[in-house]
């Protein structure tokens, strides 16, 4: 893999400003550009045309998503871009049909994806901290966020035929977001991201952090 597109999901709106979302998009950037990426960057607070993000999908090997978790979903501004996008992908190298066929339409859901050999990961960032997913009797009844909130949109990139990556979720950044939290959470995000790209590539295992 030597493209990828970022797509940054922090939306401002309310209190919320996305500024974690753009210092963790920054990270992304520069981290790829240091494994000799070519890299593309789609802010979803700006005006887009949804054919050109599809061009985008298209140009890269490794989609990167960060974004923020709102209501336990992604922000309305991200859902537009994806709603908006994947549509113009239809029958535009994104995906081609649902994958079943009118003689047994009981089967092969999801199968008509023409994005095969593209692989993504995401990042989410919540205010929940991450003992709510993990112990007994907390709110997420010991659901992990990839196999809970964020079920479907993992089925979504599988629909259109992408391979999941192991992706990085940032907790408690409300109330317990200090400076030393973010470093630390920098350190660990950076060495997950090196690895990943290790993973894949074959590139030099990361230095221990």
């Amino acid at each position: 893999m030597k493209t990828a597109f970022i797509i940054n999901g922090g939306q401002t709106f309310a209190h919320s400003g996305g500024l974690f979302n753009q210092t963790l998009t920054q990270w992304t950037k520069e981290t790829l550009l240091k494994n000799d990426f070519d890299v593309r960057v789609t802010d979803i607070n700006d005006n887009f045309d949804a054919l050109a993000e599809v061009e985008n999908f298209k140009w890269a090997d490794l989609l990167i998503y960060h974004t923020p978790i709102w209501w336990f979903q992604v922000p309305n501004r991200l859902k537009k871009y994806i709603d908006e996008v994947f549509t113009a992908g239809h029958l535009n190298g994104m995906y081609a049909s649902d994958g079943r066929s009118r003689l047994n339409p009981a089967i092969n859901y999801g199968t008509g994806g023409l994005m095969h050999g593209k692989k993504y990961m995401v990042t989410s960032s919540w205010n929940a901290p991450d003992t709510a997913f993990t112990l007994p009797g907390e709110f997420f009844d010991q659901h992990t966020v990839d196999a809970g909130v964020l079920f479907g949109f993992h089925k979504m990139n599988q629909f259109v035929g992408m391979e999941r990556l192991n992706g990085f979720h940032f907790h408690d950044l409300e109330k317990n977001a200090t400076d030393e939290r973010i470093a630390n959470y920098h350190r660990e995000y950076i060495h997950h991201l090196q690895e990943v790209l290790a993973s894949e590539q074959q590139l030099p295992h990361p230095q221990a952090c």
